[in-house]
């Protein structure tokens, strides 16, 4: 585990027992390993449960889906990041390029050094469906973590198993993530398009900061506006007056690293 990682699981499993931090295999597929096939799985909300590293739709099945590299030639490289059931069988993840044959854990180690100083939190009272693409798009944009405000269970579907590359971490309640993230001098910024909302693209994000959503339809809980530190809005151009919190968490955390991170740029005024 790296330097990220240990800090991570050191902050929480000083706060209680119901915060943890999950980037092990947490859901059973019937076809799909990542999101490299497609099919998903019907029992995409359960907590239980490993899968192999090597599971894939076959070429024959869904030729146009194959995505990956198949068995390695042999002799196999002497480099202990490597799954020797990957080796073998071929890996059909969708992982970069440079990820191919690793291992899970090998994976999250080296996404541990790379990690950025964001977090984003999300919450669940009411089991929205938006919390897995949220999970995904932390992934993709190299938050430090997820948090889970409210209901333990959530629906990973919509993560396509990236969750076991992230640091998921539970809170049983508002109070618990405000809690915290005091302690680890994380500012709590709330995306929500609120009447006295800053609009995302008027001023920069804080570089140590949490992003935090609300729910689908009633939006960040009268609990989490009070207790962040600001506000930030998505500036609407159509007819619609917001989007959901999947597509607004992918915004607001490209808009933290096109501010941020090392040799991502801001788009170009035309």
């Amino acid at each position: 585990m790296g330097l990220l990682g240990a800090r991570v699981a050191a902050a929480v499993g000083n706060q209680d027992r119901d915060s943890r931090r999950c980037h092990v295999a947490t859901v059973r597929c019937r076809a799909v390993t990542d999101n490299a096939g497609a099919d998903s799985t019907s029992g995409a909300d359960s907590s239980a449960g490993a899968d192999s590293s090597a599971g894939a739709d076959s070429p024959a099945e869904h030729p146009r889906d194959v995505v990956g590299v198949g068995p390695h030639g042999k002799p196999w490289p002497d480099d202990p990041r490597l799954d020797p059931q990957l080796l073998e069988a071929g890996d059909r993840r969708n992982v970069q390029d440079e990820f191919r044959y690793w291992r899970i854990e090998a994976i999250v180690e080296e996404l541990d050094r790379r990690r950025f100083g964001y977090h984003v939190a999300i919450e669940n009272w009411g089991h929205d469906f938006n919390i897995g693409t949220v999970v995904r798009n932390a992934n993709a944009f190299g938050a430090a973590a997820v948090h889970i405000v409210g209901r333990r269970r959530w629906n990973r579907r919509g993560a396509m198993v990236t969750d076991r590359y992230c640091h998921v971490l539970h809170h049983p309640d508002f109070d618990s993530l405000a809690r915290w993230s005091g302690e680890a001098g994380l500012a709590l910024v709330g995306i929500d398009n609120l009447d006295g909302s800053v609009p995302l693209e008027s001023a920069p994000l804080p570089a140590h900061c949490v992003l935090l959503f609300g729910q689908e339809g009633p939006g960040l809980s009268e609990r989490a506006r009070t207790a962040c530190a600001e506000v930030r809005s998505i500036t609407m151009y159509g007819s619609t007056r917001s989007i959901n919190a999947g597509v607004a968490s992918g915004i607001a955390m490209h808009a933290w690293l096109t501010q941020h991170a090392p040799g991502v740029s801001p788009p170009t005024p035309r």
